[in-house]
């Protein structure tokens, strides 16, 4: 009874975090990993490895549970959302903090482990993915903190293994940005009711549905752009080109499936392309740098 007891809570929490979604950004710091091991000089390690993705983790971890932890009464007061963890009073307020400061302890003790310069950026990672939670409550440019947030993990990845910065991961870190910032607007598109009249900050509220879904074409577009921008930066080949037309092509179907007038395929849009386009695009680069 205390196994299954255990492994329920477990859940619980595995829930309030939403961790399959670490599919999103996971893939992207594996690509700032492996372009750091191609550096001269750096060679493939378990123990980097290994840190990176315990680090992808607990930060993640860190900042789902910190803004489930923040809009609490936000959400029980949403429909879509008042099923949650801690509205639905499975998961108390206080355990979720205290997962939350645990989370952030394991992530800095993991930098500490990894560079010293990591060390010393472990604070300014955890202000930007912790503070995200409060801009919808004075800015409708939240999208784009929350896309700054994953956009650290290319490069904050390739830091891991070089202690230092480069222009290429660099570019991947503004993939992610207006990657993430363009499909979190179509996510946000139902609740644009909601937030406005609970006076929530969000591009829906402030551009209208048909107004929010151009400029997200328009940041997914910037993605493209950057896209490219790598794969001629970097040198890359067809494997590359291959998954950046995959990638893209996901981009425009996401946002062929969806109008202002139905949104019933967010989810579709939001969890599957997104999930699917960031995994095929991350092999087709590790295979191309070692083809």
């Amino acid at each position: 009874m205390c196994i299954i007891s255990d492994l329920s809570s477990i859940s619980k929490y595995l829930s309030l975090v939403k961790f399959s979604h670490t599919i999103f950004a996971l893939p992207f710091a594996l690509i700032g990993f492996f372009l750091g091991i191609q550096e001269p000089g750096f060679v493939f390690e378990w123990r980097i490895f290994g840190l990176v993705v315990l680090c992808m983790i607990f930060a993640r971890s860190a900042a789902m549970a910190f803004n489930r932890f923040l809009d609490r009464d936000i959400d029980e007061l949403n429909e879509r959302t008042k099923v949650r963890e801690i509205p639905a009073g499975k998961i108390k307020p206080s355990s979720a903090l205290t997962f939350v400061i645990v989370n952030c302890v394991f992530f800095v003790i993991s930098t500490y482990f990894i560079n010293k310069l990591c060390f010393m950026l472990s604070p300014v990672a955890l202000i930007v993915v912790l503070g995200y939670s409060y801009t919808k409550r004075f800015t409708y440019l939240c999208h784009l903190v929350l896309g700054v947030g994953l956009a650290l993990a290319p490069i904050g990845a390739f830091i891991a293994v070089t202690g230092a910065f480069k222009l290429l991961p660099l570019l991947f870190s503004f993939v992610v940005l207006f990657w993430v910032s363009g499909f979190d607007i179509i996510y946000a598109l139902q609740d644009e009711d909601f937030d406005r009249s609970n006076s929530l900050n969000s591009i829906p509220v402030k551009l209208g549905r048909i107004g929010a879904m151009r400029l997200s074409e328009v940041l997914h577009f910037f993605c493209f752009i950057f896209l490219l921008w790598a794969g001629f930066s970097g040198n890359f080949s067809i494997p590359y080109f291959i998954g950046l037309a995959a990638f893209s092509g996901l981009l425009v179907y996401q946002h062929y499936i969806i109008s202002p007038n139905d949104l019933s395929k967010v989810n579709l849009s939001f969890f599957t392309a997104n999930g699917i386009g960031s995994v095929v695009f991350a092999v087709s680069v590790i295979l191309d740098l070692y083809l």
